[in-house]
């Protein structure tokens, strides 16, 4: 049996978020907080194994009580949101790199129409974060190092990095690209699932402890060196031969839009072995078919390890395909992206 606690500062809410958990047979709602403050107390005399929580509350917001649950009694945080307004992406950014898991989207009511898509997506989120181990710190990005046993240098121009991310991805990719120079020769695409209304909160999360420029992509921009573009939210991200953006409305692939698989198949095509594709933490399978074509077309592919990953999903599964030629963790990766694009 799963012990969850249940923060919101909503009484109707809570009541609401702790009769959708409590109707799974695997999940036993143990306690309820109406604030941060009673969150951070609940979760030390408690000791549940899954914190849901709410961003913004009371006394103390969703970011200040994660970080005094991860430092007092650390355990597993879902923190759940109905809205995307600017304060509310940052608290919620700042509690993933706090030690926060990932983010949800708060279920509406009976009458929502998209309330039992929520409410499932809800419950499986908490059921699967339950199997996580706890981390009671995500590295400090400023302190990143990049440090991996590097490739020999290959025998190629490297011209694009694509980079696919799940549940955990924000705090693995933030790793990734603090340890990278602002002149970073190449540009860097990443697709990124997250809650939708928060994509360009989180451009501007990254951007904000990252040397590199952050932005959301654009239609067929052209992509500049030293430049991360985020795949925008419904859209798929590809690149065509020229190094222009290509965004199409696409059917989901791998069971998501944007996906990581048809990021790493349009670098295949337009790139081959020019390229280097990353797939990170994340549950299901997106990402590793498309690795594995971008391996086969010459290009060079990792995966996140399984001990730096929140989940292995993702990343277990381009190994279990032979996708990913290197399996390193996001200070390694970091590491061998600088051995193939920076001179030296």
């Amino acid at each position: 049996m799963i012990r969850v606690l249940v923060a919101d500062d909503s009484a109707t809410v809570k009541e609401y978020l702790a009769y959708l958990l409590g109707e799974d047979p695997a999940l036993k709602v143990v306690g309820t907080a109406r604030d941060g403050v009673e969150a951070a107390e609940e979760a030390e005399r408690l000791r549940p194994d899954v914190v849901v929580m709410d961003v913004h509350m009371p006394r103390m917001d969703g970011y200040e009580a994660t970080r005094q649950i991860m430092e007092r009694a650390p355990t597993r945080i879902v923190m759940v949101t109905a809205s995307s307004s600017r304060d509310e992406t940052s608290v919620a950014f700042r509690a993933l790199g706090a030690g926060a898991l990932t983010l949800v989207d708060k279920p509406g009511g009976l009458d929502h129409p998209d309330q039992a898509e929520k409410a499932r997506r809800l419950v499986e989120t908490v059921k699967l974060m339950a199997e996580v181990k706890v981390v009671r710190r995500w590295p400090r990005r400023e302190q990143a190092v990049p440090s991996s046993p590097a490739p020999a240098r290959p025998d190629r121009k490297i011209r694009v990095i694509a980079i696919g991310a799940s549940t955990g991805g924000p705090q693995a990719v933030a790793a990734i690209l603090a340890a990278l120079p602002p002149d970073l020769g190449v540009p860097i695409l990443v697709v990124q699932h997250i809650a939708p209304g928060f994509t360009a909160g989180l451009a501007e999360w990254l951007g904000q402890g990252v040397r590199l420029a952050v932005k959301l992509a654009r239609p067929g921009e052209e992509v500049r060196p030293g430049t991360v573009y985020l795949a925008p939210e419904g859209l798929q991200l590809g690149i065509t031969r020229d190094g222009r953006v290509r965004l199409t409305q696409e059917p989901a692939e791998d069971g998501f839009c944007p996906s990581a698989s048809h990021l790493f198949q349009s670098v295949a095509d337009a790139y081959g072995r020019s390229a280097v594709g990353i797939l990170l933490t994340g549950m299901g399978r997106d990402g590793a078919s498309g690795l594995l074509r971008l391996r086969q077309a010459g290009g060079v592919t990792v995966a996140q390890d399984e001990e730096s990953s929140v989940i292995f999903g993702m990343p277990g599964e381009a190994v279990r395909l032979g996708a990913a030629e290197y399996v390193l963790s996001p200070e390694q990766i970091s590491g061998i992206i600088r051995s193939l694009v920076i001179p030296g």
